[in-house]
């Protein structure tokens, strides 16, 4: 892509406001919109829901009681190199996961990497089953148990599981104290006398993503869906573009959450609508 011609320019913030503080610290300059837009014939915003849903039950204030990204994107800057301060370590502690899907297996991973004590992964989903009932399913992603090499690596999972509370110590956590669930009509109900406490010193929410950070669509004047996603055509003449001229939008940042495949075909998409686009300013 370099060869092409596309220069990359990393760690660059757009906005600065309501950027949670522990994502600050990924970026090392600003550009502020209307210099893009001055400068750029179109521009596609990508950006994906990096909000993550957060679990406001007491003792969330705790120390120990971190999002999944804090986690995840500390470890890609030592990865790189980087110098990190306060680290947050898994290493010989009791590590509960809060959240079944890929973010959490790698939480699970980089777990294990650290040399945890012991892993723990909650789903407040019932357990899958280990092979896909297809004739149910087709053509939607199939409904099953999967198994990661990261939890491979060692982690115990729990399903059908929800957290009442972290339990803390001089403000730490030291446990979680949890409840079994059913699901009756959609509906989550808690199961009477199934309480239970978790050891528990270090505990990652990875619980998904809600909506793209406000601030990016914001600084670009980009309405905004019922959802927080970027308010973009799905289809038609304008398809991929805002209410604003020559902004587009594409991925998770329009469409809410969702897999890499949609990711690959909407950055497809986009670009053929912002080609015919700028065809049309000729």
């Amino acid at each position: 892509m370099k060869a092409e011609g596309v220069k990359f320019k990393l760690k660059t913030l757009i906005a600065a406001n309501d950027v949670p503080s522990y994502m600050m610290k990924l970026y090392k300059q600003q550009i502020k919109a209307k210099k893009l837009l001055a400068e750029f014939d179109a521009i596609a915003l990508c950006g994906g829901a990096e909000i993550p849903r957060d679990l406001p039950v007491p003792g969330r204030e705790l120390n120990g009681v971190y999002f999944a990204l804090e986690f995840l994107n500390q470890q890609h800057q030592i990865n790189s190199g980087d110098k990190i301060k306060n680290i947050i370590s898994a290493k010989d502690k009791n590590v509960v996961v809060i959240g079944g899907g890929d973010t959490g297996a790698d939480c699970v991973g980089t777990s294990n990497r650290h040399h945890a004590k012991n892993i723990i992964q909650l789903e407040v989903m019932p357990e899958p089953p280990i092979s896909e009932v297809k004739e149910l399913t087709w053509p939607y992603w199939p409904l099953k148990l999967r198994t990661s090499t990261s939890h491979q690596e060692g982690c115990e999972r729990d399903f059908a599981v929800s957290t009442k509370k972290f339990i803390g110590e001089n403000n730490q956590v030291k446990a979680i104290q949890c409840v079994r669930v059913s699901w009756q009509n959609g509906k989550i109900e808690e199961i009477p006398g199934s309480e239970f406490e978790l050891q528990a010193d270090l505990v990652l929410l990875a619980m998904g993503f809600i909506s793209p950070m406000s601030n990016i669509l914001k600084a670009f004047s980009v309405e905004t869906d019922n959802r927080g996603n970027a308010k973009a055509d799905f289809s038609g003449e304008k398809s991929f573009a805002t209410n604003v001229e020559k902004v587009f939008s594409a991925g998770d940042m329009r469409r809410g959450q969702s897999l890499v495949v949609w990711a690959i075909r909407e950055g497809r998409d986009c670009a053929k609508a912002i080609d015919q686009f700028l065809q049309k300013q000729k």
